[in-house]
């Protein structure tokens, strides 16, 4: 078994992506490719030279297989999917837009990864990991595959390992607001650090500033927030600072879907190397950025030599106006 640094879990699905724009049911091509929050995640980590695991299950069939292959590619290791001989592996169709958010067709009701139980969780898998990611969507997927999540979420909390969660709201999973909230809450609260969007934060929180969300995990115990802004950056807050790291400007939004878990690559990428969090949500930005001018959910996503250049690019442009203009 390979040793990873950071562990994930969760579902992946065959993605679908329209060629042209336009309502999904007029479009005839489409272009597969790989989605799913948290295997985002693990591929933005592998590309900078981490190595990652991600944990879940597919079924046994064809789009299983693209998975488990799309995911070799990157690296990122595989060792704790089950495969499923009785149900499928979920698949989804993403539309082409040339401005806005891409509408996403789901079909994972039933799917393999819904029914991964907590008797199939491995505790050595996890624990080699320094670190884990996780998303609310696990919470949400079924009953299983929520005591799953928790009991991930108290094995790696019980040995002192580090912990991220983004919340990922998915509404149309849940039964109703009250339980999303109170559920994706409970498991928020035994992070290390939240990431919640702006947008998301509110309907977490009830509150609307950045520092008003920051405030309300913090109170309950969660030592860092970075409440994510979208083109105006992050708001990190910890018992020591709090500050607005800027965001990166971005010449032609594609498509942000993939964004947040690229932040999140970002911020864990710079945590696991020890750096100032307020330099962790800056790697984040950047990454989110990147990821937007790319089709695919984390086609943009760089390896660290690329990540190293836009970021010096933008900050060499930030010097230049800032000189200019005095």
């Amino acid at each position: 078994m390979t040793t990873i640094e950071v562990v994930t879990f969760g579902e992946a699905m065959s993605m679908f992506m329209a060629k042209t724009p336009g309502p999904l049911h007029e479009v005839t091509e489409f272009t597969q490719a790989l989605a799913g929050a948290e295997t985002n995640t693990a591929i933005g980590l592998a590309r900078l030279g981490f190595q990652s695991g991600w944990a879940s299950k597919v079924g046994k069939d064809a789009f299983g297989a693209f998975i488990l292959a799309a995911l070799a590619r990157e690296g990122v290791n595989t060792d704790h999917v089950w495969m499923d001989e009785q149900y499928p592996t979920g698949f989804q169709f993403k539309s082409k837009v040339t401005e806005g958010d891409p509408h996403v067709q789901y079909h994972r009701k039933g799917s393999a990864a819904s029914r991964l139980t907590d008797e199939e969780m491995n505790p050595a898998y996890f624990l080699q990991a320094r670190h884990l990611h996780m998303t609310g969507i696990p919470l949400a997927l079924s009953s299983e595959m929520r005591a799953f999540s928790l009991s991930v979420l108290s094995t790696m909390k019980k040995a002192g390992k580090t912990i991220s969660f983004d919340p990922n709201l998915r509404p149309s999973l849940w039964d109703s607001s009250e339980e999303m909230i109170g559920v994706t809450n409970e498991a928020a609260y035994q992070a290390d650090i939240v990431l919640p969007g702006i947008e998301e934060g509110e309907q977490l929180t009830g509150y609307t500033k950045p520092d008003e969300i920051a405030d309300f995990y913090r109170k309950r115990g969660v030592p860092c927030v970075i409440v994510k802004l979208g083109s105006e950056g992050a708001y990190v807050k910890t018992a020591a600072q709090e500050a607005v790291v800027p965001g990166y400007k971005v010449e032609q939004i594609v498509d942000t879907v993939g964004a947040g878990d690229g932040f999140a690559a970002g911020v864990i990428s710079g945590l696991l190397e020890g750096l100032p969090i307020e330099e962790c949500a800056r790697r984040g930005n950047a990454i989110g950025a990147m990821a937007v001018g790319h089709a695919g959910d984390h086609e943009g996503y760089p390896d660290r030599l690329t990540l190293a250049r836009f970021m010096n690019k933008f900050e060499k442009e930030v010097a230049y106006n800032e000189n200019t203009a005095r």
